[in-house]
């Protein structure tokens, strides 16, 4: 059960609400977001809402049969978008296109990028500064210096920072510098992380887990959505599973799934859902004809000398083809 709590709702009225639902055995947990107050009722005995309906201070009710309870569309059926300001939304109404290297490995790398992504009306950059990688020996990001250089020159193109958060002590030192935090495949149950994160009014992107269920995917948002933080995006970044023909398995299925069970924006990563460049384009067109909001990938100016994931990324030729083909399917889309 989610109990929308009105803004002017005073504490008595709160106190008798929570009092009132205790009494029908369901526990209360209260939830303050960017964008209103709920309480949450855990139970399992049914019963009338219209009880409790009229009480002061109640905007509105729901059942949620779920046991991920806010990020459910049975209690929000509009589906919610994403506002990066200066006019860029990630949701249902267009479509978001997500594209940068995968690491940031310099300053000219960083300028070559957005000159790209301007070109073909790109508004998202995307790139790592803290790379989670196999080997040890690999490297691993320019970290906050190179995070800085990178929103230097993104603030002044116009253009968004989706970037990897990795632990709880990274957030603060990156929060002025980032509009996207995306937590990657494996730390999907990072819960601390999670929660951290649900405290900080800025956009979290989920990856699902490397072996994740949708379920497991959904239960995290909840993680953030609970500690307060409403501005959430899910992507889809294929699975392993016993195939070896590719990277991983980018599960399709899972985007009208997804689209049916929350009310979150849905992405998909067709780089390292499948990590072979040649068939890239192919997994984005099918994953926005399966309804994904948005796409993310990976593009760099010479991906064979790429400091990481070379295979799986496109250069800014095979880039361009694909920004005009995945509009094109979009709008062939919208017009069924």
């Amino acid at each position: 059960m989610i109990i929308q709590l009105k803004s002017n709702i005073d504490p008595a009225q709160k106190e008798a609400i929570i009092k009132k639902v205790n009494s029908f055995k369901f526990e209360t947990n209260e939830v303050v977001t960017q964008k209103g107050s709920y309480l949450i009722g855990i139970g399992t005995k049914e019963f009338d809402i219209r009880q409790i309906g009229n009480m002061p201070g109640i905007a509105d009710i729901h059942i949620v049969s779920d046991s991920y309870k806010l990020v459910s569309r049975k209690w929000k059926v509009k589906p919610t978008i994403i506002d990066l300001g200066d006019g860029v939304t990630v949701g249902q109404g267009s479509l978001a296109i997500m594209a940068g290297p995968c690491s940031i490995e310099g300053e000219e790398q960083i300028v070559e990028t957005i000159a790209h992504l301007k070109a073909n009306g790109i508004k998202i950059m995307r790139g790592g500064v803290y790379k989670p990688r196999s080997s040890p020996y690999a490297f691993r990001g320019m970290g906050i210096d190179g995070l800085k250089i990178w929103y230097k020159h993104a603030k002044a193109a116009g253009i968004k920072i989706v970037t990897e958060v990795m632990q709880v002590s990274q957030i603060e030192p990156m929060l002025d510098f980032v509009d996207v935090f995306q937590v990657g495949a494996r730390n999907t149950q990072n819960f601390n992380l999670l929660d951290a994160l649900g405290k900080i009014d800025k956009t979290v992107m989920i990856k699902r887990g490397i072996s994740g269920t949708i379920d497991e995917l959904l239960y995290s948002a909840e993680y953030v959505f609970s500690g307060g933080n409403e501005k959430l995006i899910l992507c889809e970044r294929g699975i392993r599973t016993y195939e070896k023909a590719s990277r991983n398995t980018l599960d399709l299925n899972a985007i009208p799934i997804l689209k049916e069970k929350t009310h979150l924006p849905v992405i998909a990563d067709p780089s390292h859902g499948i990590g072979i460049r040649r068939h890239v384009a192919a997994m984005a067109l099918a994953s926005i004809m399966a309804g994904a909001d948005g796409i993310i990938y990976e593009t760099h100016s010479n991906p064979y000398k790429a400091l990481s994931d070379g295979q799986q990324t496109l250069d800014f030729r095979e880039s361009e083809k694909l920004c005009k083909r995945m509009k094109a399917a979009y709008e062939l889309l919208s017009s069924f």
